[in-house]
């Protein structure tokens, strides 16, 4: 396949997008009127992170008002604004409709697919842009650009070249790489002076140094209906007990200042609240209740529901539990974890890092002419929840725009 952009009799210009993810997958669709699109993945399949995220039930993107879900987003979403002004959650949903894929609104306001599944929405997808003209290449490992400026790959067959038009970049970010996603692109791009911002873990677990009795008796034990806090932010939810420290839900919601933190000064103190449906004063009072004969033990199981892995944490926090009930009560309310590192990025549910948002135009190009990008390899981060897979259809579809207004002005 060595194909070059040249047109021929009235053709459409050639378009290449490299990563068939969610954002990939959008560009395409964007461009495929108005150019041959060839999408090119170094795996097997099409989407695998996308379909293994969905496995426990997809959420597709999120139903609170606009101003909070943007919000979500932190210091880039004016950045990001545009785009997910012009595709929020409502055109999320709508789009899905369009597929036949019906959704629905759960309690926490996440937007599940009525089947709960990836994989039918993904099929109805490919489908559709393959009645649109576009191309699939899988097992191509995009590895640069020859000297005159055509994109090479490594395939089971060896190297191909090919040479669009335009390109637009959707490799995802450097987590989850079995699955495609390494971050081995920063150095091609870093190399065609594309500024890129260091990739770090972003939804992710944290180490702590258990006593060994924690590890090997309640690693892998959920701790629910606990509230987290880090840097004024209150998550109420829960969380898990691992070998090597915390993950889950709640701590995926406050990892981007708890990873900076541990950047900044060595650690983190997680705080956490035990007991969060029992204000302080009326935990005391429980707790001032005649303990009779009971243990310890048995007198936190039933005057306060503490018991199993929550009383270890507490005794975690130090060997002898206080037996004064304010001070009780403050160990229950206010524990503190005490957090050493972020786990690697390769375990973490998605990246921050890669390329600088202000070094990207209003349309996605990038400071190489026709070069564009998208999704998770632009420097932003969002919690779980259904704001990742917007973010990245938004930017893909950006991205595909001015990828075809790019096209439109060089004809």
């Amino acid at each position: 396949m060595n194909a070059s952009p040249e047109k021929i009799d009235g053709a459409k210009p050639l378009a290449a997008i490299i990563g068939g993810g969610p954002a990939g997958l959008m560009a395409a669709e964007m461009l495929s009127e108005q150019a041959e699109v060839h999408v090119f993945d170094a795996m097997p399949s099409l989407a695998r992170k996308f379909l293994l995220a969905g496995k426990s039930g997809l959420n597709i993107t999120h139903g609170e008002e606009f101003a909070s879900f943007i919000n979500r987003f932190g210091d880039a979403r004016e950045k990001l604004r545009t785009a997910l002004e012009a595709f929020t959650p409502q055109d999320v949903r709508d789009w899905a409709a369009g597929l036949g894929i019906e959704t629905f609104e759960g309690s926490s306001h996440r937007i599940f697919p009525r089947q709960m599944k990836a994989s039918p929405l993904l099929r109805a997808w490919i489908q559709r842009l393959g009645r649109a003209g576009v191309t699939f290449h899988t097992k191509h490992k995009w590895r640069g650009w020859t000297d005159d400026g055509a994109l090479v790959f490594e395939t089971p067959d060896g190297e191909r070249l090919f040479t669009p038009a335009a390109t637009v970049l959707a490799l995802g970010g450097a987590s989850w790489p079995r699955l495609g996603s390494d971050g081995g692109w920063t150095r091609l791009l870093a190399e065609k002076g594309i500024r890129i911002n260091e990739l770090k873990p972003a939804n992710c677990g944290f180490e702590v140094s258990w006593s060994e009795h924690l590890k090997t008796r309640f690693a892998g034990h959920p701790v629910k209906s606990v509230a987290l806090e880090f840097g004024g932010t209150r998550i109420k939810g829960d969380f898990v007990v691992t070998e090597t420290g915390v993950e889950g839900s709640a701590v995926y919601a406050l990892s981007g200042p708890l990873r900076d933190e541990i950047a900044s000064n060595g650690k983190a103190l997680l705080k956490i609240d035990l007991a969060p449906d029992r204000d302080e004063a009326r935990l005391v009072r429980e707790l001032e209740r005649p303990q009779g004969k009971s243990s310890m033990a048995n007198f936190l199981r039933k005057v306060a529901g503490i018991e199993g892995v929550k009383a270890a944490l507490l005794r975690e926090a130090g060997p002898d539990l206080p037996w004064d009930p304010t001070q009780l009560m403050k160990r229950i309310k206010h524990l503190e974890l005490v957090l050493t590192a972020p786990r690697p990025i390769a375990e973490a549910i998605s990246s921050a890092g890669g390329i600088a948002l202000d070094d990207l135009g209003t349309d996605y190009m990038t400071s190489v002419p026709g070069l564009f990008a998208a999704g998770e390899m632009l420097d932003w981060e969002a919690p779980t929840g259904g704001y990742l897979l917007t973010a990245c259809l938004a930017t893909g579809r950006a991205a595909g725009l001015g990828a075809g207004e790019f096209l439109a002005r060089t004809r």
